[in-house]
């Protein structure tokens, strides 16, 4: 069996625990060839479960597995090679087994307290919406330059690069559900698998919508007499005109936006928040949630910026961009990795989970 990993993609992406992550991606996105077992990291470096696995198969605890279909959903394929089962090994190595794995197939905890915690300006959940079902309010964003990209982190990210747009709009804020419970009332569309009898949990009637795939968000967009932003928008709506690395300024500070090391300091298990929550976190356009909260899909398709010298087999009108992180897990790294506006992912347009959602844009 030959595999394909990009371990730069992993470490970005996956819910999972570290190790097993990697498998995750190996099942979903198998579909280069290299020999089973090398793991190619960003640096080349050869790392992680070839360790173990150079010459037998991969062992994947049940409740693991049960974490990466969160992201992946249906599509997620395991190749043959794949054992799935509950190794002694694999228990002890990533502290899952027994309890702790019918635990781990469940839906997490939501956290304990319903309050405004640090850096908000509103409770997690309430009834009465603040922003309203109709499509979002939106701001300017003027022609001119802007810096994307960036030199000193992922491959993909690079290189930095100086990039012209005309003036356009874009959403104020991310699409919430009660917008979009609008949206599939007047159209009679399929409604999240969140939704229950066609309506969004309790106490959410403004958190960003989740469980959208491309389409969803693009027909939603359409629906509203707008578009979903290019990849280049929504990078100079969130970033602005000066080069920085996140909305609100250079130095990542986790109380400015919904993100999963807010969660880890807080000692609570993580949720969407209200749109617009986190004041301090807005962009230079005024954009909120444009750092964590939820990832939001783009218009563009994966691909090599200009001058990027590092082929990968996923560019090309595969998998579409996602932008601006979200509150969920950012792995083994516990810092803010999915928090810079330069950063962005890459999955498959019928993806849905609890952490992908979407704002829309608009030509002037």
């Amino acid at each position: 069996m030959r595999l394909f990993l990009d371990v730069n993609f992993v470490f970005r992406l996956q819910p999972c625990s570290f190790g097993l992550a990697l498998l995750c991606a190996t099942s979903v996105f198998a579909d280069a060839a290299l020999p089973h077992g090398q793991l190619v990291t960003s640096h080349g470096a050869t790392r992680g479960c070839a360790t173990c696995h150079t010459s037998q198969p991969l062992v994947l605890a049940r409740g693991v597995l049960a974490e990466c279909r969160e992201c992946h959903g249906d599509s997620l394929r395991l190749p043959d090679s794949v054992q799935v089962a509950l190794d002694d090994s694999h228990r002890a190595g990533f502290a899952r087994g027994g309890e702790e794995n019918k635990a781990a197939e469940q839906e997490p905890l939501l956290p304990t307290k319903n309050e405004a915690g640090p850096g908000m300006s509103v409770t997690m959940y309430y009834d009465d919406t603040r922003i309203g079902a109709e499509p979002n309010a939106m701001v300017l964003i003027p022609a001119g330059e802007f810096v994307m990209g960036t030199n000193t982190r992922l491959s993909d990210e690079g290189p930095e690069h100086k990039v012209t747009l005309g003036a356009f709009q874009i959403d104020k804020y991310e699409v919430t559900n009660l917008q979009y419970k609008k949206f599939i009332d007047a159209t009679n569309y399929k409604s999240p698998q969140h939704f229950e009898n066609r309506t969004y949990p309790k106490g959410k009637v403004d958190h960003p919508v989740v469980y959208v795939s491309w389409t969803d968000a693009d027909a939603y967009c359409k629906w509203a007499g707008k578009r979903l932003p290019s990849d280049e928008e929504w990078e100079k709506a969130a970033r602005g005109s000066d080069g920085r690395n996140y909305p609100y300024g250079n130095e990542f500070d986790f109380n400015k936006s919904n993100g999963p090391v807010r969660w880890t300091a807080l000692k609570q298990a993580g949720d969407t928040a209200p749109v617009g929550a986190f004041a301090d976190g807005k962009s230079p356009y005024g954009l909120y949630d444009m750092s964590g909260n939820v990832w939001e899909w783009t218009a563009s398709w994966y691909r090599a910026y200009p001058g990027n010298t590092r082929p990968s087999e996923n560019y090309g009108e595969v998998y579409k961009t996602l932008k601006g992180g979200s509150w969920w897990d950012c792995s083994f790294y516990q810092c803010g990795i999915s928090a810079p506006a330069y950063n962005r992912a890459f999955f498959l347009k019928s993806t849905k989970n609890k952490s992908f959602g979407f704002r829309c844009a608009k030509d002037i």
